[in-house]
């Protein structure tokens, strides 16, 4: 039941780097502990430069592969569900990483490798 393609998956990039800049300024991240603020923060800037950088219809400058998309995707799943263990968030931060981790390694998980996508 693999169904994000590459096609949707562009179409989510851009929102979702932008949503990882502002959330922390939205919802106060960071209050207790200053790395809940800036890790959403910096992935969203650097989310959004490999996002310019994809090979994919929404990608500004296309030489990344877009498996090396995918692959630095799932690491940043992998890094904000362990996060708020490893560095003892609570409360918000907590939930904001645990869930926001756990929904981007779904995504990856769901996606439509290309020459599925082809032959459907």
């Amino acid at each position: 039941m693999r169904f994000v393609t590459k096609t949707i998956h562009a179409y989510l990039d851009y929102p979702v780097a932008i949503g990882l800049i502002a959330m922390p300024f939205l919802f106060g991240l960071g209050a207790d502990n200053p790395l809940a603020f800036w890790l959403s923060v910096v992935t969203g800037v650097a989310a959004f430069g490999l996002t310019v950088l994809t090979d994919h219809h929404l990608g500004l400058i296309r030489v990344l592969p877009y498996s090396i998309h995918l692959a630095v995707d799932g690491l940043v799943g992998a890094v904000f569900v362990i996060a708020p263990f490893a560095l003892g968030f609570t409360g918000l931060d907590f939930w904001y990483y645990a869930l926001l981790g756990a929904t981007v390694l779904m995504v990856v998980g769901l996606h439509q490798p290309e020459d599925e996508a082809l032959s459907a």
